[in-house]
């Protein structure tokens, strides 16, 4: 599969498999927007409403002069953005790990965001039934600046399986 610049281009079917990925690959996703809803339910969710995401008032007195969305709603975006877009629908097997996972930005109400997914690493499992694939998000905001960047790696399953690879 070659590099996916700015375009939507569809997976298989059933989603990429390690034969379909080459190092250096970047893939795009569809943007979305955080809302207000989305801020009140992750507060819900997941039970944390610290003021900068659930006080605005106190909000108006930090740094950033709003409330803040959760950052790691980021993350499970991400996670919405790669099913939306197909790239695992079938192949996935299991996350492996997050890795140097860095908030560069906040992620504001209204702001639009889109991911940016490069391999970075692929390699068969040693029983040759499965892949290790390593890829780095970038979690984009609607002015082209990274709010979050870092490394998910994933167990993904492969077309052919060769034993002993």
């Amino acid at each position: 599969m070659t590099a996916i610049d700015g375009a939507y281009a569809l997976p298989p079917a059933d989603g990429l498999h390690f034969e379909d990925l080459t190092i250096g690959d970047v893939f795009k996703s569809q943007g979305r927007t955080a809302t207000e809803a989305d801020l009140t339910m992750f507060s819900m969710l997941s039970g944390d409403w610290n003021p900068i995401h659930a006080d605005a008032e106190y909000a108006r007195t930090t740094r950033y002069g709003e409330r803040l969305v959760h950052g790691v709603f980021g993350l499970a975006m991400i996670t919405g953005m790669m099913g939306q877009a197909g790239w695992f629908r079938e192949s996935a097997i299991a996350m492996t790990d997050i890795e140097n996972w860095k908030f560069t930005k906040p992620i504001l109400v209204g702001d639009t965001l889109h991911c940016l997914m490069e391999i970075i690493s692929a390699r068969r499992t040693s029983r040759g039934d499965a892949a290790v694939v390593g890829r780095r998000f970038t979690l984009v905001n609607q002015h082209d600046e990274p709010v979050q960047v870092g490394d998910i790696g994933m167990l993904l399953k492969v077309r052919s399986v060769r034993q002993g690879y």
